[in-house]
């Protein structure tokens, strides 16, 4: 028989290396994307379960799942999960992402 895992998939291979149990400092970054899915998965807004999420992250391409960070792959799920429920469109999305640089790129260093 094939093995069938998917890339996500690592529990019991012995190749992985063990996850560090040591806690670390959140960047402002990903306490962010934490607020935003907490937000989107509240009683009150009902945007976005833990399946689905958990669905986002395994949809992942091998490569972008090895690539990406742990709140990297939260935020793709998220936007990918928003977009399928047309919260929002590319386009919208996009041309927020645009003011956002324009808005940075203006900052004073």
């Amino acid at each position: 028989m094939t093995d069938r895992r998917r890339h996500h998939d690592m529990g019991g291979v012995p190749e992985t290396e063990p996850v560090s149990q040591a806690g670390h400092s959140l960047e402002p970054w990903e306490k962010r994307v934490d607020a935003i899915k907490a937000l989107l998965s509240d009683s009150k807004r009902r945007l976005l379960t833990t399946d689905e999420m958990r669905r986002g992250i395994e949809d992942l391409g091998a490569d972008a799942y090895e690539r990406y960070s742990y709140y990297e792959r939260w935020i793709a799920s998220v936007t990918n999960n928003m977009l399928e429920k047309r919260v929002f469109t590319v386009d919208e999305l996009g041309r927020k992402m645009a003011e956002i640089e324009a808005r940075q790129d203006n900052k004073p260093l």
